[in-house]
């Protein structure tokens, strides 16, 4: 029998999107999935959208928050209730292409990989192509990705029963980062696949266009998270500047 993978989407306010992230959810080639969206107090209709969705399939479960708590508290929602053998993730503003699943996974069962990784594409809010696509690295261990973080949230897989589960660490931002940290010290590597399999939003108002904000949660993951020196973040965080500022040049 398939391996059952449960794809964690957390939300709020995407109304806009998530239709169209849920549509590509249901025309993967690979079909032993549950989907499993939880909503962070959305105060727009993404509610009505999505248990529309789950009312015509019974694989698309919907569930609210009872607080707004932020987008970690949400992620960690979805994995508790996830039954799946393997967990894959996927942002509700995010798109896959439709044999993402299939190939991730039998890449993942060939090579006896517990956790990785793809490429993927640039897009706008309208989902028109920004002709930039993102390399994931072949092997990625923690000191790799407190660099320079190449993993798209929306590309990852891993296997639920060599690994366990996980509680995302509590910060608004980079929370995804912090996850992947926590996963490698029980996993060694992020095993990177260079086939573009997603679809990446940008999104104007999305607050990692904020740079300022972004450094602040930087400094919080690595000091209040992984309790790296102030040296060790301060040098962290001037890398990340600088590589920021070479991408925009």
């Amino acid at each position: 029998m398939e391996e059952l993978v449960s794809i964690i989407t957390p939300t709020y306010n995407c109304a806009k999107f998530i239709g169209e992230t849920i549509e590509t959810v249901k025309k993967q080639t690979y079909t032993n999935w549950e989907m499993i969206i939880v909503d962070d107090c959305s105060t727009d209709n993404t509610k009505e959208i999505v248990e529309n969705y789950s009312k015509q399939d019974s694989r698309i479960k919907y569930y609210c928050l009872e607080v707004n708590s932020g987008a970690a508290v949400a992620r960690t929602k979805a994995m508790e209730l996830a039954q799946g053998d393997y967990m894959a993730f996927l942002d509700s503003d995010d798109l896959w292409m439709k044999n993402k699943l299939e190939y991730q996974l039998n890449i993942m069962k060939e090579n006896n990989w517990n956790f990785t990784s793809t490429d993927y594409e640039q897009i706008d809010e309208n989902s028109k192509s920004l002709n930039k696509v993102i390399k994931t690295v072949l092997k990625i261990d923690y000191n790799r990705l407190l660099l320079d973080c190449p993993v798209g949230n929306s590309t990852v897989m891993y296997n639920v029963k060599a690994m366990g589960k996980f509680e995302v660490p509590n910060i608004r931002k980079r929370n995804d980062d912090a996850l992947w940290l926590q996963m490698l010290k029980k996993e060694k590597y992020i095993h990177g696949i260079n086939e573009t399999l997603m679809k990446y939003r940008i999104r104007n108002n999305s607050i990692s266009s904020n740079k300022l904000k972004v450094i602040k949660y930087h400094w919080i993951l690595y000091r209040d998270i992984e309790h790296l020196s102030v040296l060790r973040s301060v040098f962290h965080i001037c890398y990340w500047c600088v590589i920021k500022i070479f991408r925009i040049k």
